[in-house]
């Protein structure tokens, strides 16, 4: 009867214990950090190269894309680490003859971008203004419609009838191939929108019907169903469409902030067409769900030399929640990095721990409970489907456990995470470091920088200690 009493009393020590244990929390606020994240699918991106390669002079820049493989720079170039690479290519680089596709320049671009730890934005441009990059021949000779004269004052540039069947046709063949070969693939971060006009981007002076650009952004629509898209700006009436589809947005004259023009096509961007655009389409919410994506009119040390507001332009893009910034793979100018070093704080997603919370001592095969407040410290979302996660680890064995939560949910401002996590029932006793990473829904190893301290060669932030205690059952 004694024996009976003092393993009862034993067994309820044990059980109380335990839930004492579980009752005791462990509380970690994480110190922040103000460096520059180098992030997965934001920031300023090269042009036309890649990480590590010759930037381009101060105020030129080429809108040939590469079609062979670059050497690197041969000192450290002086320009800011990107995860994106922009290029694009002519119509009829891409496509020099009818149905015969050179793929393997786009090929070599995802190569090359993968080993510069860069993802690859593209857009394929029809022709462009100057007669340097004009339609393929074979298209100008099919018996498609012109749009112009060669005795018209831009009779030196083939101009296409963008409301041509042939055009929609032959242009449409190229997206859809160009989708069958990479929709949906990982190492490409967005494609452009990009079928009417000089370099595509959208306006002409022999401009669609709004039913032929609708028709013309519907083939990329089709085509990319698994890829970001971005619609370019320059249309209202096509910009509304697009976002509406689902696209996000470019705009390519970031910076222009001229007074007033005599060019019908070309007013003043900053001050006069884009905040008002915006508004009277109806876009200022597609961030939430989109990227929004910037370039550069001319280039930073073009504003400079002009004399801008370079305070104005940068609050400007944040104001249009940008996530990324193409400057033409031009240098910052020196007076001027320590502003674009506050804009790269604040330009897509910024993610900062604030608060941890969850049991100092747990059971294998137990519920663990779990608290976090973030902060988006960013002015846009992530827009891929990244997982959080927690990693148990010790010289005894580890677990990730997956923290149910959206992170594409998470816009500026403060998340809470309330989640109860499975302990598994074979993770050995002991005491385990507590982890916390944002991983590559393809790897499964962590891809976001984080703005906190604590993080360690694999990626993973060190945060605090959990005590194992062996299964209760």
């Amino acid at each position: 009867m004694k024996s009976t009493l003092c393993l009862a009393l034993l067994i309820s020590a044990v059980a109380l214990g335990s839930a004492t244990a579980q009752k005791k929390t462990t509380v970690v606020r994480p110190r922040e950090i103000s460096d520059v994240l180098f992030n997965p699918g934001m920031g300023i991106t090269t042009f036309q190269r890649f990480n590590g390669q010759e930037p381009n002079p101060p105020l030129k820049w080429s809108e040939m894309g590469p079609v062979t493989k670059l050497p690197p720079a041969k000192t450290k170039p002086d320009f800011p680490d990107t995860t994106i690479s922009y290029c694009r290519w002519y119509w009829d680089t891409i496509e020099p003859e009818h149905g015969k596709f050179r793929w393997d320049i786009i090929d070599l671009a995802l190569s090359e971008a993968r080993a510069h730890g860069q993802r690859l934005a593209i857009r394929l441009m029809p022709y462009d203004e100057d007669g340097l990059a004009p339609l393929p021949k074979w298209y100008r000779e099919s018996g498609a419609k012109r749009a112009n004269k060669t005795d018209d004052k831009d009779g030196k540039t083939w101009q296409p009838d963008f409301n041509d069947s042939l055009y929609l046709k032959y242009w449409g063949e190229l997206v859809a191939e160009a989708g069958k070969r990479y929709n949906g693939n990982p190492a490409l971060d967005t494609v452009d929108i990009s079928s009417v006009g000089y370099w595509g981007e959208g306006w002409s002076p022999y401009m669609a019907s709004l039913s032929s650009q609708k028709a013309l952004i519907d083939i990329w629509i089709d085509a990319f169903p698994d890829t970001l898209l971005l619609m370019n700006f320059d249309e209202p009436q096509a910009l509304a469409y697009g976002t509406q589809k689902g696209a996000g947005w470019r705009l390519d004259c970031l910076g222009d902030m001229r007074l007033s023009s005599q060019s019908p096509d070309f007013q003043p961007e900053m001050l006069d067409v884009y905040p008002q655009q915006i508004v009277r389409t109806g876009i200022q919410e597609v961030w939430r769900h989109r990227p929004i994506s910037l370039e550069t009119c001319w280039t930073p040390s073009g504003w400079k030399a002009e004399g801008f507001d370079v305070s104005y332009i940068l609050d400007q893009a944040l104001r249009w929640h940008i996530t990324s910034l193409n400057v033409k793979s031009s240098p910052i100018p020196s007076a001027w990095k320590t502003q674009f070093d506050a804009f790269q704080k604040k330009m897509g997603y910024r993610f900062v721990l604030r608060r941890l919370e969850y049991p100092t001592a747990v059971n294998a095969g137990s519920m663990m409970p779990v608290h976090m407040w973030w902060l988006n410290a960013g002015v846009a979302p992530i827009y891929r489907d990244y997982k959080l996660a927690l990693h148990l680890q010790s010289s005894a064995g580890n677990a990730i456990l997956q923290v149910p939560a959206t992170l594409t949910e998470w816009l500026p401002g403060d998340a809470v995470v309330d989640q109860s996590l499975y302990i598994p029932e074979d993770l050995p006793p002991g005491t385990y470091k507590v982890r916390v990473g944002i991983l590559d829904p393809q790897s499964g190893k962590p891809a976001i920088r984080l703005g906190i301290e604590g993080r360690q060669e694999d990626g993973w932030y060190d945060l605090g200690t959990v005590v194992v205690i062996g299964n209760a059952n």
